[in-house]
């Protein structure tokens, strides 16, 4: 259980869950042309739930320092594994979820995918070790590669089995897992913030240099307000242009994304405690979800 909760195992069955609903309900929406059978896609999924779990524990275990000051009684590195065995459970991950990346590059031919592997396993490592104490850096990469792992189910199962004849479908597919990728960097990058909030306490004894640290609490939980404003103000945009002719979906996303966002929006201007920004990322969290759910719905109105 103590390896569970270090791997941060809800989380990957979240990844899991979005790349099965990419795989599952999105695509066959629209119809299109796919590469990998059914064992090759778990072995994607298996991949970047790997990796993830690698950055999950290397992770915590450059935030040792940090960790015992904001949250105690959750720290697992030291007190309940090992420091040494944490790095190499790190090792395994990451070598496994990098190794099946090559696996997959070949069997779909496209041999130079397999730096994307390569490229997030070392983006995780840089990012725990490094990134993560510089100001809004260290939010742009961990939600670029929220965000990532979902384009690379488009990535594997939409460009290599794009022909002359498919490719108009084949680029609106991609198109629009595009748009849910932009989707889940904006949410995740509002969350981490919220979450630099949180953490302001123990990344000030560490000596990071986060947006609440520089600019102070305040002012960040403004910056965070105004970002979470631009977010609706896209997604409203978005239904607007593209599923104007859908009641369902505009309910669906006014209701359990726009709405959950303006409360969240609301509740920055106000909050002050710990208590309030774990809330709002609890909520944050849910509007994710929400979001990627989402997908089911095209199999509905198309």
């Amino acid at each position: 259980m103590n390896i569970l909760n270090l791997i941060r195992w809800k989380n990957l069955l979240m990844i899991a869950v979005v790349q099965l609903l990419v795989k599952y309900a999105l695509f066959p929406a629209f119809a299109i042309d796919t590469t990998l059978g059914s064992l090759n896609f778990f072995l994607l999924i298996l991949s970047t739930v790997c990796i993830a779990a690698g950055g999950y524990i290397i992770n915590d275990i450059y935030d040792l320092e940090t960790d015992a000051v904001n949250k105690p009684n959750k720290v697992i590195v030291g007190k309940k594994i090992t420091e040494s065995t944490a790095n190499k459970l790190y090792v395994i991950f990451t070598f496994v979820g990098v190794c099946l990346g090559f696996y997959l590059s070949h069997q779909v031919a496209r041999p130079p995918f397999f730096g994307l592997f390569v490229i997030i396993a070392a983006a995780l490592y840089v990012y725990a070790s490094y990134l993560k104490q510089i100001a809004v850096a260290g939010n742009i990469i961990v939600s670029l590669l929220v965000a990532i792992s979902l384009l690379i189910v488009g990535v594997f199962e939409l460009i290599p089995a794009t022909t002359i004849q498919n490719e108009s479908i084949q680029s609106t597919m991609l198109e629009v897992l595009t748009d849910f990728g932009v989707f889940a960097f904006l949410i995740n990058f509002i969350r981490e913030i919220v979450k630099d909030i949180q953490d302001v306490d123990g990344d000030h004894k560490a000596g990071m240099q986060t947006l609440p640290i520089l600019f102070g609490k305040s002012r960040t939980s403004k910056i965070t307000m105004v970002l979470t404003l631009i977010t609706i103000v896209i997604i409203v945009y978005y239904i607007t242009t593209f599923l104007y002719m859908h009641v369902e979906a505009i309910a669906y996303f006014l209701i359990a994304v726009v709405g959950p966002l303006i409360y969240i929006a609301i509740k920055m201007f106000t909050a002050e405690s710990n208590a309030h920004f774990k809330h709002i990322s609890f909520i944050l969290k849910m509007v994710m979800i929400s979001g990627m759910l989402s997908m089911l719905l095209y199999r509905l109105i198309l």
